[in-house]
């Protein structure tokens, strides 16, 4: 019997030390995985205003009473369409500006196109459907914003209206399938914030894919989605070297009757 508590007790302190062991190595793991390098190796700050930075100081930006930041360039406000070409001839834009201000796709007069060219931006447009129900499919109130004339973030009316998804209204078209679909009802105003970073390329070779991500009536839909080459609607994406370019609205041919309005950009 006294062998057997021996034993016994042996056995305890055998597992006991086993364990302390795992608590030991698992501490270590866990300390191991949390030391993340820091950039501020060897300048240990001494007192609070060693972390805090004074300038440069970020410059103010007003917005008007549109919600246009003053830092912006108004691309349509309604009263002209001086920053606008068609794409085709770069003859003056045949789209009819109405009477609330909006601008309507004329149908089969061909896409327009900023006379500026742009490169990383933060792009804010507003477009509305038409309230009567026209088409269905890809063939109702389609319309696209090309970004750099390459990347269309997809315009349509996608209510009680199915379609491919990355085809849908919010989609990087053909490429990224939007993660909610948060259009308004038929015929009322939305709004597309576009955040836009360019491709950068060394001669031929891309560098760096260019990076979108778009807020649908201020809800995410794209997030920094990785662009995988210019749109193409047969065959699969892929990047050609460029530099700025134009903002590019399309004229999809088939009466969309789409309006556009309260388009303006900021250069990042």
């Amino acid at each position: 019997m006294k062998n057997y508590f021996l034993i016994s007790a042996a056995l305890l302190f055998l597992t006991s030390c086993q364990e302390t062991k795992k608590e030991e190595s698992s501490t270590e793991d866990i300390s191991t995985e949390e030391v993340v390098p820091s950039k501020y190796v060897g300048e240990e700050p001494t007192t609070p205003e060693a972390t805090e930075i004074y300038e440069p100081v970020p410059p103010k930006v007003t917005l008007n009473d549109k919600g246009v930041p003053s830092d912006a360039i108004v691309l349509f406000d309604g009263s002209t369409l001086d920053e606008w070409i068609h794409v085709q001839d770069s003859s003056a834009v045949q789209w009819q500006i109405m009477d609330d201000a909006s601008l309507l796709v004329k149908d089969k007069s061909g896409d327009i196109r900023t006379k500026r060219d742009f490169g990383s931006m933060q792009l804010h447009i507003e477009w509305k459907s038409p309230t009567e129900i026209i088409g269905e499919g890809q063939s109702r109130a389609n319309s696209g914003i090309f970004i750099q004339q390459r990347y269309e973030v997809q315009v349509l009316d996608n209510n009680d209206n199915d379609t491919y998804v990355n085809g849908q209204v919010g989609a990087l078209y053909k490429q990224s399938v939007p993660l909610v679909m948060a259009s308004v009802p038929t015929g009322q105003w939305n709004a597309y914030d576009i955040i836009f970073h360019a491709p950068e390329f060394d001669r031929e070779a891309l560098v760096t894919p260019a990076y979108v991500t778009v807020l649908h009536n201020g809800v995410l839909v794209q997030d920094h989605f990785e662009i995988e080459g210019f749109v193409k609607y047969i065959g699969w994406p892929e990047y050609q070297a460029h530099g700025k370019a134009p903002i590019q609205l399309q004229d999809h041919g088939d009466n969309s009757r789409v309006t556009y309005r309260n388009i303006w950009v900021r250069e990042l």
